[in-house]
């Protein structure tokens, strides 16, 4: 009948509170602005459902008006208290939300190949290097902080700061220390009556190897996410990366690695149980434009990846793929030693990420993962296979 009559008298109401009660909340809030009613009661009633909708949707701004508009329809009404309070509670979590976020954590990991030594080959060069110390345990630490600058209607800024340090105590020379400072802006709002979310952000990192510096980035990214339902979520963004190593200036020009990478892609979620359960897939296609023609390259990156939640003790299992295609777009100058400038370079990189989470008292986290990376090069010295196996504790603010 809803479908067919939609603004006959009282339906919207009662097939939105339905809907509510399924926690269909988009479903609920599309029948509760189109349905009709001459009943004052049911005019309050559909303002005060379609305010708690809103705000399990993430939108307190138009829930916080929904519920003023239910309050002003029968300001004597036994649902005023609750709608007072449902409302200073949405304008309380709107205005005085936390500001401050933080993240610490520590761990220690086991690294099968930290130089990156190349699998066995026929090839000279690959050769030359394959037997490198490369194994060694390791220590993390990392920390993050966010500050939310800036929360007025729809909008909301935020800057923050990260640290990662990796000490490998076998193999001090590949010690990875990284800073990262980022701003961001998101937008919130309704995109044909469904929950929508834009933003950018850039930053701007500085990594050091063995305590010397090795690469600056700058990142700028737009992205742009859409709640198509209850099941589905798309993501889509577009990135520019910078890059420029610090020791570029002192080799052939060929082989500079300082380079421009532009990047978009799309990735679509499957949502279960409330976010308890996670399916994920995406495609991303990326441009290198390195100044030296031995590093230009087009990529295609494929996603794939879950979450499942156990029924006990909230422990989440996860595990994360993706396949990295290169196509380099200039024959290789230097490579293969025996016959140079003869072939184009084209890799393949696969990366699995399996991880357990068990959630802690006093907002901790434990984590045990493992993640796999398997490179296949047309030249051999770019073949690699990496295992590394962490065990990380973090604390969140």
């Amino acid at each position: 009948m809803f479908e067919e009559r939609p603004r006959t008298d009282g339906v919207g109401y009662y097939v939105g509170f339905m809907r509510y009660r399924k926690k269909d909340y988009q479903g609920a809030v599309r029948a509760f602005e189109t349905g009709t009613s001459s009943d004052p009661n049911l005019q309050q009633l559909t303002r005060f459902y379609a305010g708690l909708a809103l705000a399990v949707l993430g939108l307190p701004e138009r829930a916080a008006a929904e519920v003023d508009a239910a309050l002003r329809a029968q300001p004597t009404s036994p649902l005023t208290g609750p709608a007072e309070r449902l409302r200073n509670t949405l304008l309380a979590t709107r205005d005085r939300g936390r500001r401050f976020r933080a993240e610490l954590r520590a761990g220690i990991l086991y690294d099968t190949n930290v130089a990156v030594n190349p699998e066995p080959s026929h090839d000279p060069t690959a050769e030359s290097v394959r037997y490198r110390d490369t194994r060694s345990p390791a220590e993390l630490l990392a920390v993050r902080f966010d500050y939310t600058l800036l929360r007025t209607g729809p909008w909301e800024a935020t800057v923050s700061y990260s640290f990662f340090q990796t000490i490998n105590n076998d193999l001090p020379k590949f010690n990875v220390q990284d800073h990262l400072g980022a701003i961001g802006a998101t937008w919130r709002s309704v995109l044909f009556d469904l929950p929508f979310q834009a933003g950018a952000q850039y930053a701007y990192d500085y990594l050091t190897l063995d305590n010397d510096e090795f690469t600056q980035r700058n990142t700028a990214v737009l992205f742009a996410s859409l709640v198509e339902d209850r099941l589905n979520l798309t993501s889509a963004q577009m990135r520019l990366q910078t890059k420029e190593f610090s020791a570029d200036s002192n080799i052939a020009p060929e082989e500079r690695r300082d380079a421009r990478n532009w990047m978009a892609g799309l990735l679509h979620v499957l949502r279960f149980a409330g976010d308890r359960h996670l399916l994920r897939a995406g495609y991303q296609v990326d441009v290198e434009d390195a100044d030296g023609r031995n590093f230009k390259y087009l990529g295609h990156r494929l996603l794939a990846g879950g979450q499942y939640t156990l029924p006990w003790w909230d422990m989440r299992l996860k595990y994360d793929y993706d396949v990295h295609f290169r196509n380099y777009t200039h024959a290789h100058t230097l490579l293969p030693v025996v016959n140079p400038a003869s072939r184009e370079r084209a890799d393949t990189e696969q990366t699995h990420v399996f991880r357990v989470e068990q959630p802690l008292p006093q907002s901790l986290t434990l984590a045990l993962e493992w993640q796999a990376s398997i490179a296949r090069s047309n030249l051999p010295v770019f073949s690699f296979n990496r295992n590394v196996y962490s065990l990380t504790l973090s604390w969140q603010y």
